[in-house]
This record gives structure tokens, C-alpha cells and sequence, in this order.
């Protein structure tokens, strides 16, 4: 068995880690192939070493650009590194541009197709993201689901049972393999803030910062909690432009630590050990619920509901008092202890590796 593993964005490297870890263990051929959907060369070298991943085979280098520039762009590049690898089956992780284009890509070719991460769902079409989930979901063969519910989701969609695999989440094979390696790390020393009583803040969906009215109201939420507690915040760059344009920087003049993007291990490190986290981002709303941290999201509505039915999120969107409403029940010792959801035992990369090797 041949398999070519697709990455696009840095939280794809997370989920696809772990799988080339046990394709690498088993002796099977693999060939890595990096879109250079978010390329930013020394973050993306970051994290291959935090994570211990092989260089890329294969660099597209397709860069950022609109949503239809990029998935145009991955779909005609990625077309003759399949015709010449021509694997039994191609692994896509996530709901980044990349994934759609390169499950579109293989298809047409009639490379079986496997989609990690398959089946989760917002219900919100105003999210680039879901239309993606949709489409691949629609396309791949092999659709390995994190949690049940999202099982349930492709069923009635009418997606065949004997494509759907709940396997757990890779992600969370990733958290369990570096965690200890994570407490090595001292980022909190470098930024000046001791274990349990800092806050952590990641903002970067276009929902939160491209309109100025909900960006102005999350960051007077988040200025009133920094009097109280430290809030370190690796800022996005599109949202400290944002910042900037709309002439809210006043707001983070007391109380943030700002930082550049971390490291996987850094940031592992600093979610592990932070008092609350508040964020708009998918992947940490299943971290949080791991660490057992309690988790704030900065949304409406989430892909991953089982990190609130089961885990330590809850969801309270841009408005100003239920965000300072839900952080004070935090900090006042009121957060819910919760349970780690099936099957996120770290072991989800050598299901997913068991079923392809029987199936393809």
C-alpha cells in the first residue's frame, strides 16, 4: 500500500502526525505533500520539529489568496504529483481549502479518498469551513468521525454506514504523545506569568475579527477580565491589523501579554497550565476538554459539540456581558469538571491505519 498525506494549514500537522508516525512503524510507503495553503516557513518548521514530523516530499507553495484562488491553485498542482505517485489512497485531515481541493483532485482520478476528521458540522454555510466539510464528505470513501454524533450527521446525509469509522480524534494522538515534552517547555518563564493564574486568548475567525463591532465588543470583554488575570494572547497577524484598522489597540494596553504565534510545545504548555481559555479556534475546544481547562468559545455555534455536552467548553459568542458572565462563573471556582470523550485515548492513528490496511 502506497498512501500520500495532505497538509495545508498548521493545524493539520496535529492530525496528520500521528498517522505518518504509524505508516513509518508498519513499513508502509508514504509521500507528504504540504499545500502551502498558511505557509510561513519558520512557524511551519516549528511545528514539524515540535511534532517530530519528516520534511515534506512534496511543497505546492500555493500560498494564501481568495478562497477560489486557492482552491484552483492546490487543485491544478496537486493533479500531476498524484499522476506521478499514484497511491492506492490519499489521507486528508480537517476542512481547510486544501483538503476539498486535493479530495477533488483524487477523485477525478480515482484515487480512493480517506477524510480524517469526517462528519462534524456547525450548520452554519456562512463558515468556508463547512461548505469544505460538506463537499469532502460528499467525495471520500474512507470518513474516520472523532465522536458519534458526527457519524450520525453523515448517515443522514445518506452517506453508506460501511464508509463511516468512529476512530477518535488524532489530534488528541498528538496532545498524548507530546505533553510531557510540552512541560519542559518555558514559555511561561518567558512571558513572565506563573501556572494557574493567567488566562490565554486566540482570535483569528473572520466572523470575530473582520467586523468591527463584534471585535470591539469581545476585546472590551477581554480587557475587563485582564485587570483581574494576566491574558497572554499570541495574536494572529490579519487580527492585530484588524486591531490597528478599526482603532481598538487602546483596549490592549492593560493587561495582555501579547505574543507572536507559538509552537506546537509552547502553546501546548501554555494551554496545559492556563486558568481559562477563551478562543474561536475548533481544534482547542478539543485540547481544553483533554487538559480538563476550562474553555470559552467565542462563537455561536461549534463543529464539535462533544466538547461541551462531555468536555470543559461552552459556547457564549461576541456579546459582551454573557462573555464576561461565563468567565466570572469560571474564575469564581464554578467550572465543571467533565469527562474526556470516547475513544480520544490517543490510539485513533492506529485505527485509522488498521482499516485502511485491511480495506484498500
Amino acid at each position: 500500500m502506497k498512501v500520500l498525506c495532505v497538509v495545508g494549514a498548521r493545524p493539520n500537522f496535529m492530525k496528520i502526525a500521528p498517522i505518518i508516525d504509524e505508516l513509518k512503524q508498519r513499513g508502509i510507503d508514504y509521500v507528504l505533500v504540504h499545500t502551502g495553503q498558511h505557509y510561513d516557513e519558520k512557524m511551519s518548521q516549528f511545528f514539524f520539529v515540535d511534532l517530530g514530523m519528516p520534511k515534506p516530499h512534496v511543497d505546492l507553495e500555493v500560498g494564501s489568496g481568495s478562497h477560489a484562488r486557492q482552491t484552483g491553485e492546490v487543485l491544478m498542482r496537486i493533479e500531476p504529483v498524484l499522476e506521478r505517485e499514484r497511491p492506492d489512497v490519499v489521507i486528508v485531515v480537517g476542512d481547510v481549502n486544501s483538503t476539498l481541493a486535493a479530495t477533488l483532485a483524487a477523485a477525478k482520478l480515482g484515487i480512493p479518498v480517506a477524510h480524517v476528521e469526517a462528519g462534524l458540522r456547525s450548520f452554519d454555510r456562512a463558515m468556508p469551513e463547512e461548505i469544505n466539510r460538506l463537499m469532502t464528505d460528499s467525495v471520500a470513501d474512507f470518513l474516520f468521525t472523532t465522536e458519534e454524533l458526527a457519524s450520525e450527521h453523515l448517515r443522514r446525509e445518506g452517506i453508506a454506514d460501511e464508509k463511516i469509522f468512529f476512530v477518535g480524534n488524532t489530534m488528541i494522538d498528538s496532545l498524548m504523545k507530546h505533553v510531557q515534552r510540552a512541560d519542559e517547555s518555558s514559555i511561561l518563564q518567558q512571558l513572565g506569568v506563573e501556572a494557574r493564574n493567567y488566562g490565554v486568548v486566540t482570535l483569528h475567525r473572520p466572523s470575530n475579527v473582520d467586523e468591527p463591532e463584534s471585535l470591539r465588543g469581545i476585546l472590551e470583554a477581554l480587557s475587563t477580565i485582564a485587570r483581574d488575570l494576566p491574558l497572554v494572547f499570541p495574536i494572529h497577524p490579519r487580527t492585530r491589523k484588524r486591531i490597528s484598522e478599526f482603532g481598538l489597540d487602546a483596549l490592549l494596553s492593560q493587561g495582555f501579554i501579547l505574543s507572536e504565534p507559538l509552537g506546537y510545545l509552547d502553546f501546548l504548555k501554555l494551554n496545559k497550565d492556563a486558568r481559562i481559555v477563551l478562543t474561536d479556534s475548533g481544534g482547542i475546544q478539543e485540547e481544553t476538554t483533554v487538559l480538563g481547562v476550562p474553555c470559552i468559545t467565542l462563537r455561536h455555534n461549534t463543529e464539535r459539540p462533544i466538547t461541551v455536552t462531555a468536555g470543559t467548553n461552552q459556547l457564549v459568542g461576541s456579546d459582551k456581558h454573557q462573555i464576561l458572565a461565563a468567565a466570572a462563573k469560571v474564575l469564581g471556582g464554578q467550572a465543571e469538571k467533565k469527562q474526556v470523550p470516547p475513544l480520544w485515548d490517543g490510539k485513533a492513528a492506529g485505527r485509522i491505519v488498521d482499516i485502511l490496511q485491511r480495506m484498500v
